[in-house]
């Protein structure tokens, strides 16, 4: 199957990671949801090789990035190094929903096959 569709919910309840990968049949880079409760701290940790990006899609963060807090609300997004050592923490009233990819091996540049119009012939928002 050339792709897949699932809700948050469907993938678990509860706090701690919702594993996306394996229910999407996602195996060109890591992605998950991870959902804190309010004061909820992770865990410092770095990776050897996977970059994160992390997507705040409801409640506010904290992320700990060389010593440095930065509060993250909903929408914002944060890329970390693979080697850079992160914290990431609930710092709100309510649960944090985190939609988080790892990768490495950079940009992969678009086919010539890419479409800037729909099927019914309109341009797609943003594109040139």
């Amino acid at each position: 199957m050339g792709y897949s569709i699932a809700s948050l919910d469907e993938l678990g309840e509860g706090y701690g990671f919702r594993k996306v990968r394996k229910p999407l049949g996602v195996t060109a880079f890591g992605v998950n949801w991870l959902v804190y409760p309010p004061g909820t701290e992770g865990v410092l940790h770095y990776h050897d090789e996977q970059d994160e990006l992390y997507l705040v899609f409801r409640g506010t963060a904290k992320f700990t990035v060389d010593g440095q807090e930065h509060e993250v609300g909903e929408g914002g997004i944060v890329h970390v190094e693979s080697t850079t050592p992160r914290l990431v923490a609930n710092a709100g009233d309510d649960d944090l929903y985190l939609f988080v990819v790892g990768g490495k091996g950079g940009y992969a540049t678009a086919s010539s096959s890419t479409r800037t119009t729909s099927p019914s012939g309109r341009r797609c928002p943003g594109e040139r």
